[in-house]
């Protein structure tokens, strides 16, 4: 689950809600579906997301098998001063993977 893009502004308001976009290459295996062979392929789901910002939890999902391969996932945040926002995520395998981005508060 290395493959992923977060994005945020390069500066934003202060006080001000910024757009955060985070898409993550992930198969998101419902476990319905069958190889080939006609085997069930193991469902392997993101199953949670966390975003902290300045290291305060701004947003915790826990997800579903309703969503698509490849998700894109949009939210706001809002930083009063410049900090680091983190985006951690798992999925039903045991996979870990993070992503960082700093977030530039304009004067």
């Amino acid at each position: 689950m290395s493959n992923y893009r977060l994005s945020v502004p390069e500066r934003v308001a202060r006080a001000t809600p910024f757009l955060v976009r985070l898409i993550i290459q992930h198969p998101m295996e419902t476990g319905f579906r069958l190889d080939a062979a006609g085997a069930a392929i193991t469902k392997n789901l993101i199953s949670e997301i966390v975003c902290r910002l300045d290291g305060a939890e701004v947003l915790r999902m826990e997800l579903s098998s309703g969503i698509t391969a490849n998700p894109l996932f949009e939210f706001y945040a809002v930083a009063d001063k410049n900090c680091e926002l983190v985006v951690e995520w798992q999925d039903d395998s045991g996979v870990h993977a993070s992503a960082r981005a700093n977030v530039q508060v304009a004067d």
